[in-house]
């Protein structure tokens, strides 16, 4: 079975475009494939995090995981601070990456524009992503278009590795979805919808009650005109709200078009919220159970247990190759 390795950040609630772009395709994935799924705490302290906030949402998107659909027995979940060999490889690639590689990284300009001051965790952070990757050798990386430079970075930093110093890493491909790969803002669809907006109500979070979702789906910005067509040149925010529909309900983008032509878009923000519900429904309901039973915290030690046979084996012939003296 091909590998596939994937993480998200604790930082802020998890949202429907998470669930979309990702969490849905971690699902599928563990049937296929042998998965690794891990909450990248090292990645979210890379901008300030309140210690006690970080807790309770790393332990959060983790019972996401599993709530969603991910299967404990079919794939490791686990949190990357409890795999040392995560910061001690990312430190090591961080010696291969170069300055120029680094500063051409969009996600750093964006997140470093405007600020009086910003942390260096920031600006080496793509070196950290890649150790993730390499440690467990994975062939699958499923990205968003927006992580897409950062896969391409740990490419080359496994290509000069290889070259420089003997074959070891697999050289990884991205995994991105044709449709719902990437979910926009319900306020603007030029930006994507994204758990660190200031504004609540441009995103769904997995966790909103139904009448929340329904409150922010009716506000939902839209196209001049009225008619629900895919287009998303000419009418990128209705097509972003189909996309939306058609993975909570099943449907195809044609099937929605037909569904609701000559209706407008009030009674397809109505019909679109209540598929969003019933989706995420059954999700938050296992997501209670899983919190107030406890269970993730053996969920995750026995993940990082697992994971750690491989990332320390990969940690340990890296290090050997690069010439370090190590223990007999």
């Amino acid at each position: 079975m091909k590998r596939v390795l994937s993480g998200i950040q604790p930082s802020g609630q998890l949202t429907l475009g998470n669930y979309i772009g990702a969490i849905q395709n971690f699902v599928k994935l563990q049937e296929t494939h042998e998965c690794f799924f891990m909450v990248v705490d090292l990645h979210a302290i890379t901008v300030p995090q309140e210690p006690a906030a970080l807790r309770e949402q790393t332990e959060s998107v983790a019972a996401l995981f599993i709530a969603a659909g991910i299967d404990p027995a079919k794939a490791s979940v686990f949190v990357q601070s409890q795999v040392s060999a995560h910061a001690e490889l990312g430190w090591l690639f961080t010696t291969l990456a170069y300055m120029g590689e680094l500063e051409r990284m969009t996600q750093f300009k964006d997140k470093s524009t405007g600020k009086d001051s910003v942390g260096a965790g920031l600006f080496v952070y793509p070196s950290l992503m890649a150790a993730d990757i390499l440690l467990y050798n994975a062939d699958l990386v499923p990205v968003g278009d927006d992580q897409k430079q950062h896969l391409e970075l740990t490419r080359d930093l496994a290509q000069r590795f290889n070259q420089r110093f003997g074959e070891l890493f697999t050289i990884p491909e991205p995994y991105i979805p044709t449709v719902g790969a990437r979910i926009m803002s319900l306020d603007d669809a030029s930006k994507k919808m994204s758990k660190s907006n200031p504004n609540p109500a441009s995103y769904i979070a997995l966790l909103d009650p139904p009448d929340v979702i329904r409150k922010k789906i009716s506000r939902a910005t839209t196209d001049s005109g009225r008619d629900v067509m895919y287009n998303p040149a000419e009418k990128p925010e209705v097509s972003n709200l189909m996309s939306i529909y058609a993975h909570c309900a099943d449907m195809t983008l044609d099937e929605i078009r037909a569904r609701y032509e000559g209706q407008g878009y009030g009674a397809f923000k109505k019909g679109l919220a209540e598929h969003v519900v019933a989706k995420l429904e059954p999700l938050q309901k296992r997501y209670a159970e899983i919190r107030s039973s406890g269970e993730i915290h053996s969920i995750l030690k026995a993940g990082a247990e697992r994971v750690s046979a491989v990332a320390n084996e990969t940690l340990r012939s890296t290090k050997e190759k690069m010439g370090f003296l190590l223990p007999r």
